[in-house]
């Protein structure tokens, strides 16, 4: 049966760079999927990136992109999603093989407001791959549902365990 983790955690404790570094604890592993980061310009965040495992990389949301939708501040670009994640997860779906992880960072208000995207990681979940993604820590309809999901455990990430989380994730994985 395939892993279905979900790392969960408040803004800024850790998730993204725990995402990355088990991707570089596991280079022999079939990784894909992506991460999302801030765009920081003099100190002040003004936006954030998506990057994927295969290096595209595009703006998601800034404070100078109209809209919609709307997150806070920021104006989200959906074609990012719909151009760039939702294909990782697409491939990762039809050619599902053992050893095949999929590491998504993250299903927050931003990516989740791209109803493909959304459909992409229910399709995701339902397939014979194992999955890592981070959550926030907020309620939302579609992020409790897979919380709620009795084949995906909910791992909670704090400044306490952070560093120790992705080595013992590689561990699980690299064990089997």
């Amino acid at each position: 049966m395939p892993t279905r983790l979900l790392i969960e955690g408040r803004p800024g404790v850790g998730k993204t760079t725990a995402i990355r570094r088990l991707a570089a604890l596991l280079p022999a592993r079939d990784v894909s999927g992506f991460t999302t980061e801030e765009i920081r310009l003099g100190g002040t965040r003004v936006g954030f990136a998506l990057e994927t495992f295969t290096g595209d990389h595009a703006v998601l949301a800034h404070v100078d992109f109209p809209g919609p939708p709307r997150v806070g501040r920021y104006g989200v670009d959906l074609d990012v999603m719909e151009r760039l994640a939702l294909p990782t997860l697409e491939a990762a779906v039809r050619d599902a093989s053992a050893g095949q992880l999929v590491l998504v960072d993250e299903l927050g208000r931003m990516e989740l407001a791209c109803s493909p995207f959304r459909e992409g990681v229910r399709s995701l979940f339902a397939a014979d791959v194992d999955v890592v993604a981070t959550v926030h820590a907020h309620h939302d309809p579609f992020t409790d549902a897979l919380k709620r999901r009795t084949d995906v455990e909910l791992l909670q990430i704090t400044p306490a365990n952070r560093d120790a989380v992705p080595e013992e994730l590689a561990t699980r994985f690299r064990s089997g």
